[in-house]
């Protein structure tokens, strides 16, 4: 079975001292991203380059099942955002917010066009995914190799729901002992039901990589409580006060962008994404009924709703 390769780019930002994190070298004024690439092309230098990235609290292999099928049409990266998975830990706290993490795919494309330059680059993100990619596609100038050609925005725009931040809160950064894969992806999936349906073996699968082993064999999330510190601070005026600069960002997009949403989603309302059809890069509109926040893009339809959208032929997506 086609299987990523696990890769690192230095960026600028302190890492925490290894004795805090399980990924982490030193600290240091750099910090290191994971990030997973994917090619089954037969080209090590394929110029379509597509980048998945995960939610807040989850870690690049969530993109398994997508990244599978598009690797035969692309190199897919898909990194750890730093603080999750393989990727170091900020010594500073604050640091788990939108500007580091955008700076740091500034240098994940960087290194990768030095690799093998890029013709085409797409992006794929989910919830927080998406508003790196928002960040990193609205500000004019960006040195990007190339611009992105097309984004998949999963399940968030410009205005996030305060209830749903708030459900958020209750269990992120929560220091929590498994004594097994198992228990540890029914706990997770008590708090994911509206994920939408998976089969378990997909659950299971999806909860693997979720999880880091503890010396004594227990297991522990596989992310720095930390990044809670940062979203603790957010207040309902906060987060409203930021939705006009989101909004702004959104409207500097010139990428086509396909915007799918769970139809019983908490965190991206009808209204918003009906908005965002509308404006900026007037986002076509996917909805999957049966799912909240957010599609996990496992499902059969979420995965050919991506693939058809990345890899039709230009004219295709006219109108």
């Amino acid at each position: 079975m086609n299987e990523p390769t696990l890769n690192y780019v230095l960026c600028p930002g302190s890492a925490a001292p290894p004795s805090s994190a399980g990924a982490a070298t030193a600290a240091t004024s750099q910090h290191r991203m994971a990030y997973w690439e994917w090619n089954a092309t037969g080209n090590p230098a394929h110029p379509h380059v597509v980048v998945c990235v995960h939610g807040l609290s989850r870690q690049g292999r969530d993109f398994d099942t997508l990244a599978r099928t598009l690797s035969a049409h692309a190199r897919v990266i898909c990194p750890d955002v730093v603080g999750r998975g393989r990727s170091d830990w900020l010594a500073d706290p604050m640091g788990y917010q939108i500007p580091q993490y955008a700076a740091d795919m500034l240098a994940l494309l960087g290194q990768i066009h030095q690799q093998a330059p890029m013709a085409t680059l797409d992006w794929v993100g989910t919830s927080m995914g998406g508003l790196i990619g928002m960040g990193v596609t609205g500000q004019p100038g960006l040195p990007l190799p190339v611009p992105v050609r097309r984004l998949v925005l999963n399940d968030v725009g410009p205005v996030i729901q305060w209830e749903a931040l708030q459900r958020i809160g209750q269990y992120l950064g929560q220091t929590v002992r498994f004594e097994s894969l198992q228990q540890a992806a029914d706990a997770m999936w008590a708090i994911s039901t509206s994920f939408g349906p998976h089969t378990p073996e997909q659950w299971l699968e999806l909860s693997r990589h979720m999880v880091r082993e503890l010396p004594d064999g227990g297991l522990v999330l596989h992310y720095d409580p930390a990044i809670a510190v940062p979203f603790r601070t957010l207040t309902q005026e906060s987060a409203a006060a930021g939705e006009a600069t989101l909004w702004q960002l959104y409207d500097h997009i010139t990428a086509r962008t396909l915007l799918l949403r769970g139809a019983q989603s908490d965190l991206l309302s009808r209204e918003t994404a009906t908005a965002m059809a509308l404006r900026g890069p007037r986002a076509r509109l996917v909805e999957f009924d049966g799912v909240g926040h957010a599609p996990t893009l496992v499902a059969a339809d979420q995965v050919a709703a991506v693939t058809q959208f990345l890899l039709a032929q230009e004219g295709a997506l006219a109108g």
